[in-house]
């Protein structure tokens, strides 16, 4: 397993979750929720940011697939986003694939007690934290990074 704080990155259309790893890369936890500035600007500020912050070796951001494998309009966004963080950081950006992530971060916190209301400004955290997590144990049992590297398309 790599050493060094990873950050997880849950994309969507208005918040943007994110989650941090310890430096070991056992354990996943929730960091804050960014609101998404469609013009890019403010929220890539933010998250470059707390990259730097936390000295991160890597940034991993969720890849949502339908149930069937298949891209949707989420799936495009998710790359576009990646691709613009890959731009942005020096530090790798990789894809992992989070089908469901929402779904079992929703359970979580209802679990918890959480209504649907109150769920709102954590629930992207808890899927960024899910989607981290799963990265991080996926790499824990195959010895290899998980997901696929973000090639950036240019460099600003």
């Amino acid at each position: 397993m790599r050493s060094g704080v990873r950050v997880g990155v849950d994309v969507g259309k208005v918040r943007i979750g994110l989650a941090r790893s310890d430096n070991h890369g056992m354990l996943a936890t929730p960091v804050e929720t960014v609101a998404r500035d469609q013009a890019g600007l403010t929220d890539l500020a933010r998250i470059r940011a707390i990259v730097i912050e936390l000295d991160a070796v890597e940034v991993i951001v969720g890849l949502p697939l339908a149930l069937s494998g298949n891209v949707t309009a989420s799936t495009d966004d998710a790359i576009d986003f990646a691709d613009r963080l890959a731009r942005t950081f020096e530090v790798p950006v990789r894809l992992v694939d989070e089908r469901l992530s929402t779904v079992s971060a929703q359970s979580a916190l209802r679990a918890s007690g959480r209504s649907a209301k109150t769920q709102r400004p954590v629930i992207d955290q808890v899927a960024a934290t899910i989607i981290l997590q799963h990265a991080l144990d996926s790499e824990r049992a195959s010895g290899r990074p998980p997901g696929s590297p973000v090639e950036p398309t240019e460099r600003p």
